[in-house]
């Protein structure tokens, strides 16, 4: 049976998101949650639609996510005077703790993606992901 790129991309994905849900339930996250805390990492005081634009999701969905990570004081969210709309989030030291635990586990599962992958062949394949989503959706990768 021929194996579509269709199907390769979801293989791929599916391996991947096996090696890390244990350990995202293992450090108390759910699915969302660490690519939110990883922007909050160096988009301190940004505002809720600039994530929701940046994780590529509603936001309402966003809004949900930033309601369990604030409850579990990961996250601290501070509203503007004049304008209840407009607010800034930022991590709080769980919040970076948290998510620092999640980077190292993904840079192990890279590591283990990629063995064998000479440093051009991870280069390249970084840009074709990158085109691809691009061709999908109009927007930059990152």
């Amino acid at each position: 049976m021929k194996l579509y790129l269709e199907m390769l991309l979801y293989r791929v994905f599916h391996a991947q998101r096996k090696r890390l849900r244990p350990f995202m339930a293992q450090i108390k996250l759910a699915p969302g949650q660490p690519k939110i805390l990883g922007y909050l990492v160096s988009h301190e005081g940004c505002m809720q639609k600039d994530l929701a634009e940046y994780c590529d999701i509603e936001p309402a969905t966003v809004s949900r996510i930033l309601d369990t990570l604030e409850k579990g004081g990961l996250i601290r969210r501070t509203v503007a005077e004049n304008n209840r709309r407009a607010g800034s989030l930022s991590l709080t030291e769980t919040g970076l703790r948290q998510y620092k635990l999640w980077e190292t586990r993904c840079q192990e599962v890279e590591e283990e993606m990629l063995a064998g992958f000479s440093e051009k062949e991870k280069r390249e394949l970084t840009e074709y992901l990158k085109r691809i989503y691009k061709n999908l959706s109009g927007k930059d990768a990152l």
